[in-house]
């Protein structure tokens, strides 16, 4: 019986790129197996999608404000109603939505539902919010069909603010008293960011022992890929003196590069340096050339250097 197993495993077709396994962990985060969740027939209310930002502007600052930035904000328009919203990276509680006194809407991105499309997710949480009175707002099953984020927002660009902690959570709360200990500890476990400004969606944080600039980059992976192994075979992915590009993460169907820094470089010597290797980025994406046997290792050690977040 074990050795028919066996060859069975031997027989299985190999996963296409970006393929999950039955036996994987579900994409959506569930903590599930694939086989048991969105991979099952009828397993799932809402398909799970890839890249659920895509089509939204500033889909990449969205995928770092979700899965890599720990507090900024942005403000979101809707297309039917003049309600202010902010799209927040974290809120108390980790809550999914909270209606302020005031009316604003508060959407918080940092949110685990594990219904398979957070687009989908955050449109059922703000068309709740339209309709609830001031406090906290959440979903407690799978939404189904419906609006996504895309369809309700009327936004050309996200303007994204960058914060140093958590204080934008009483922003508007005349008394904070009692707030006072939360508000620390929750600021306590914030890493320095910044967004860079000569690029989109690139952030540097200090971690303590190291810096890091995470670059989330919204070009498909097997083109990205290629033109990242023709630069790091060339030498010309090194930022500033003693960074180096250590791997990438892989979340919500896009890519984001990471360079290991030396502590004490911070993000201002980045500016230039980020500007420039853009350029030479859209080169080598220009480049449909066949990739050397240099630039093939390259890229295999790139691709082996992939964590999925989502």
């Amino acid at each position: 019986m074990a050795k028919k197993s066996r060859t069975k495993a031997r027989d299985a077709a190999p996963l296409a790129e970006g393929e999950v396994g039955p036996r994987q962990p579900c994409p959506c985060g569930s903590g599930k197996r694939y086989k048991a969740c969105h991979g099952a027939a009828g397993g799932a209310a809402t398909p799970f999608v890839a890249r659920p930002f895509e089509g939204l502007p500033g889909e990449c600052d969205l995928v770092a404000l979700r899965e890599l930035v720990p507090a900024a904000t942005a403000p979101l328009t809707l297309k039917d109603s003049d309600r202010p919203v902010r799209l927040c990276t974290l809120l108390p509680m980790a809550a999914p939505a909270m209606v302020r006194d005031s009316g604003e809407i508060w959407l918080g991105l940092q949110v685990q539902h594990s219904f398979g499309d957070p687009s989908r997710d955050l449109g059922a949480v703000l068309l709740a919010a339209l309709d609830a009175e001031p406090g906290i707002v959440g979903l407690t099953s799978d939404p189904g069909p419906g609006p996504r984020l895309q369809d309700l927002i009327s936004n050309d660009t996200l303007e994204v603010t960058v914060h140093e902690g958590f204080d934008y959570w009483v922003s508007d709360v005349e008394d904070t008293s009692g707030m006072e200990a939360a508000l620390q500890q929750a600021n306590e476990s914030v890493n320095p960011t910044l967004r860079l400004a000569s690029v989109e969606a690139a952030y540097w944080t200090n971690v303590g022992p190291k810096e890091h600039l995470r670059w989330v980059m919204p070009e498909p992976e097997d083109q990205l890929l290629d033109a990242l192994a023709r630069l790091h075979a060339a030498g010309r992915d090194v930022l500033v003196p003693g960074s180096r590009l250590v791997g990438m993460f892989r979340a919500h169907g896009l890519l984001a590069p990471v360079w290991d820094l030396e502590v004490g470089t911070g993000a201002e010597a980045l500016e230039d340096p980020a500007a420039e290797f853009r350029a030479a980025l859209d080169e080598a994406l220009a480049d449909t050339s066949e990739l050397t046997t240099e630039q093939r290792a390259a890229r295999s050690g790139l691709a082996n250097r992939q964590v999925t977040i989502r």
